[in-house]
């Protein structure tokens, strides 16, 4: 049974004026405790992205590199084929841009976490997984790191000492490895069902599988992602239901983590 736990949700996914569900970034960031914010590959760019960290800034939420495969077409959703040095430059160039931002801010980086089919990406892949912990390391070695505790991702960043946050994710489903099923476009859910689904995984460590069946799961933090439609009230149902049986959503500083 948890007490406290992260809720982190994808931020400032859009160019200039425009917005995925406009609006809903100013809902959704005093609501979360930390924002991956997107670094201009798969969707950001300068002005959002210091417009953002301020945001966060502003109520008390870690701010984190969302870097993503240079696909704005496909909103970072589909695999790229490239040398893992190629893609960690790409990683390290976007979360270079952003840390000068927050550094503009006033704030710095919480944490790092790549984002849709790169994350996925690395999370199967040893030689990328590898490649990006040991540039963190050179570069950020109290960055916390986002990724599933079943992938490499973890498994590398442990071994080399990065801290590391596991997730679970609210708004995608799950197969019986304990691993999310990726895709490209979500539908519209219930929130009483996403928010039972967050309320039973913290109370009984558990996730139901697309195939009907049940497999173990441990988080430190949920995902929400600002893209579903109806994130927001995906974000009030689930916070108000871990409110009513006694857990809290709080910041990383504020959890007890495994130590690296």
């Amino acid at each position: 049974m948890k007490q406290r736990i992260d809720l982190n949700s994808d931020i400032g996914e859009g160019f200039g004026p425009w917005r995925i569900g406009d609006g809903v970034d100013e809902q959704l960031m005093p609501l979360i405790s930390s924002a991956n914010i997107a670094t201009g590959f798969h969707a950001g760019d300068p002005n959002i992205m210091r417009k953002m960290v301020g945001l966060a800034k502003l109520h008390g939420v870690g701010v984190g590199a969302h870097p993503g495969f240079r696909d704005m077409v496909g909103f970072g959703r589909r695999h790229i084929n490239a040398p893992a040095e190629e893609l960690v430059n790409d990683m390290v160039y976007q979360l270079g841009a952003l840390r000068e931002f927050a550094r503009l801010e006033g704030t710095t980086l919480q944490h790092f976490k790549p984002h849709g089919a790169l994350y996925m990406h690395a999370a199967r892949d040893e030689a990328l997984s590898r490649t990006l912990v040991t540039a963190l390391q050179a570069i950020e070695p109290s960055l916390y790191l986002y990724c599933m505790e079943q992938s490499v991702t973890y498994r590398i960043a442990r071994e080399l000492g990065q801290p590391v946050v596991r997730e679970f994710y609210a708004d995608r489903d799950y197969d019986q490895t304990a691993s999310i099923v990726f895709t490209r476009q979500v539908s519209r859910l219930d929130p009483a069902a996403v928010a039972a689904k967050v309320l039973r995984a913290c109370q009984q460590g558990s996730v139901q599988t697309i195939d009907g069946g049940e497999v173990a799961i441990d988080f430190d933090s949920v995902c929400i992602h600002s893209d579903t439609p109806g994130a927001l009230e995906l974000v009030v149902a689930t916070r108000e239901a871990l409110s009513a049986h006694g857990i809290a959503v709080v910041g990383l500083a504020a959890l007890q983590l495994p130590p690296t």
